[in-house]
Order: structure tokens, then C-alpha cells, then sequence
């Protein structure tokens, strides 16, 4: 329940900030143009008719407004955008209206909040994004380089690409007209310039994910198939407060979930939401192939489990055998693989937020 006699809507921009305020006893509306300072937007709102709540909505801008009136003792609420109120009939919009927009649905209760990182915990994300966008542009450096090859008639047919062994071939491509070699070794340089940078992002995440807050949800994530020490820190710092959900709902928070369209009698069900978090659905998805081959635990399973308690190890097990069953089910009746391994990763989200809560750890992740 809003319980503050004053509701605040800011709509925040890089350069400015739309400021509007709802006096809950007068009915005054105070509005003023602010710029994007923190001590600017905490003095404005100290003078207002307290006590005080405050929303706007997540963007770009991040967090660090959020947690600067939180340590002012101002409750602030980050709106999540997607699920914001919006009159069918209002075809004006201004940053003005928009600030009045947010107070008056801040007043009536009706915004959902996204929950609010510390400053380590948005510090991890941000460098698991990086290595997110490293891995894309890697991929589009790779591809820049063989279609210029395969232009030429170049193709290289001595087994896996992107190892040492197809490495030392490009290597000794030779082009005779100037411009193709330039061509060739500034895409070849890409390459091997993103390929480091990767490295370096990876060992940096390796080292943070050993000896860091995060460090007990990664190693009981790591206990199942397909999520490495990479993939669980990433996992960890994406999801946030795993206590949020439950084994069922946090399907729905990443996107994985089918799409619902639903009247009178009829029931229409569609293709995943594809809603919530972009980079832990794709995560998931690509750690649910794993699970499609004979489950045997190797040495890389093994050395993770020694790192996790006997009950991290037990549910990751329980969790790797379920899931590969599943995944032999739908091969019995031939359903279409990316279809069945959205399914898989769907219940592997469940199986992730079972380990992430195990152990009833005050941090979540």
C-alpha cells in the first residue's frame, strides 16, 4: 500500500530529468525541469511536502539514483517499462507527461518494480555483458573473415574450425592482389584482437566468480550439466534475488514459457514469450543441449561437484538424470529438437533455482 503523503514520477534522461510530484493532502502538483545530478534531484525532493516515495523508470541510466535516494532515507521504486499502465486514448507524449503519468501510478500503487543491484552486483553484470557483447563480436569477426575467403573460393575442409590446426592454415593463405591481403589480415587481425579480449573477460569473470559473493550460488549451479563456472556467474548476477521466484515462475521471468491468447472457452497457446531477462534465456537454452547426450559424469563434472556440498551434489544429479530422461522422451517421439530443448531449458531454469536456494544462503545470487 502507498502509505507517503507525496508521490514523485521522474522522467529520467541522459541530459535531463522531467521532475512531477502529487501532493496527496492538497492535490498540488509541483513540476520543475532538473538536470541529471543526484544532489539536484535529492534537494528537490527534500523540499517537498514529506514523507516522500519516488519512481522512474529502469533504463539506461542504471541504479545509481535509485540507491543515492535510498541512502536518503526516500523510498524510490525503478518501474519496470514493459509493464507500465498506458491510456489506449493518449496520443500525446512529453517528458513532462510522462513524469505525471509515473507519480499518479506510483500513487495508485499500480508500478511494478524491478529489483535494485548493489553496486559489486551491477559492477558483475556489467562485466558479464561485456563478455556478452566480446562473444558477438567475435562471432561476426569469424564470419567476416571466412566469407571473405569463400569469396575467393577458399574453404577450408581439415576438420573443426577456430582451432590451432585451422588457425596455422590461415596463416598461410597468400593473396596476390594488395588489396585482398589487406582485406584479409585486417579481418584476420579482428579476429585474433576479439579472441584475446574474450580471454581476458573470461579470466577475469573465472577469477570473480572463485572469491566473491556470488562464489557458493556458482559452485552448486555448476553442478549441472552445461553450466560452467562462466555460465553459472553469469546466471547468478543476471537473475539477482532468486527468492523472487519460484521453480515455476522463473520460466516465466526469462521468457520461456508459451505465449497465451485465451477467451471464453477457447484456449490458444503460441511460442515462448521470448519476455524478461535476454541474456540468462539464452544461457539456458544453450546449456539444455548438454543434457541431450548419455549422462556420465566426467572429470570436469566431478572436479565441480568437489567444490559444492554432498546435498548440491546429490540435486545436481537428480537434476542432470531428470533432464537427460526428458530429453530421451522426446527423442522416442521424435519431436522437433529446438522445440524440445526449450522445454528442457524450462525445467532446467526450475533446476537452477532449486540449487540457487538450497542451502538457505542470505545471498541470492
Amino acid at each position: 500500500m502507498f502509505n507517503e503523503r507525496t508521490s514523485v514520477g521522474l522522467d529520467v534522461h541522459a541530459r535531463s530529468v522531467a521532475a512531477a510530484a502529487i501532493d496527496g493532502v492538497t492535490g498540488e502538483l509541483f513540476q520543475a525541469r532538473l538536470t541529471p545530478s543526484h544532489d539536484e534531484i535529492r534537494g528537490w525532493v527534500r523540499a517537498l511536502p514529506g514523507p516522500v516515495a519516488v519512481t522512474y523508470e529502469a533504463g539506461p541510466t542504471g541504479f545509481g539514483l535509485a540507491r543515492a535516494l535510498s541512502g536518503d532515507g526516500i523510498r524510490c521504486v525503478v518501474a519496470a517499462p514493459s509493464k507500465l499502465q498506458r491510456p489506449s486514448g493518449d496520443r500525446v507524449k512529453t517528458d513532462a507527461r510522462d513524469a505525471v503519468h509515473l507519480a499518479r501510478l506510483l500513487r495508485l500503487d499500480e508500478v511494478t518494480a524491478v529489483v535494485v543491484p548493489s553496486a559489486d552486483q551491477e559492477a558483475a553484470r556489467d562485466l558479464v555483458r561485456a563478455r556478452e557483447d566480446c562473444r558477438g563480436d567475435l562471432m561476426r569477426a569469424r564470419h567476416r573473415l571466412s566469407k571473405l575467403l569463400l569469396r575467393h573460393g577458399i574453404v577450408y575442409s581439415g576438420g573443426q574450425a577456430w582451432t590451432g590446426v585451422h588457425d596455422a592454415w590461415l596463416r598461410r593463405q597468400h593473396f596476390d592482389a594488395p588489396a585482398v591481403k589487406m582485406a584479409f589480415e585486417s579481418d584476420y587481425d579482428a579476429v585474433l584482437a576479439t579472441g584475446a579480449r574474450r580471454d581476458r573477460l573470461d579470466a577475469a569473470i573465472t577469477a570473480l566468480a572463485t572469491d566473491s559473493e556470488f562464489t557458493p550460488v556458482v559452485r552448486r549451479l555448476s553442478c549441472l550439466r552445461g553450466v560452467s563456472t562462466l555460465t553459472s556467474f553469469a546466471l547468478a548476477v543476471e537473475i539477482g534475488d532468486w527468492r523472487r521466484f519460484t521453480g515455476n515462475t522463473i520460466g516465466s521471468f526469462v521468457g520461456l514459457v508459451p505465449s497465451e491468447y485465451s477467451s471464453g472457452a477457447s484456449r490458444v497457446q503460441g511460442s515462448i514469450t521470448k519476455t524478461g531477462n535476454t541474456h540468462a534465456r539464452r544461457l539456458l537454452i544453450e546449456a539444455a543441449w548438454h543434457h541431450r547426450t548419455r549422462y556420465r559424469p566426467g572429470a570436469t563434472m566431478l572436479a565441480r561437484w568437489d567444490l559444492a556440498s554432498p546435498a548440491a551434489r546429490a540435486r545436481g544429479d537428480q537434476g542432470n538424470r531428470r533432464l537427460h530422461a526428458r530429453w530421451a522422451r522426446f527423442d522416442e517421439h521424435h519431436k522437433r529438437p529446438v522445440i524440445a530443448n526449450v522445454a528442457i531449458a524450462r525445467e532446467l531454469a526450475g533446476w537452477c533455482w532449486s540449487l540457487a536456494t538450497l542451502e538457505g544462503d542470505a545471498m541470492a545470487g
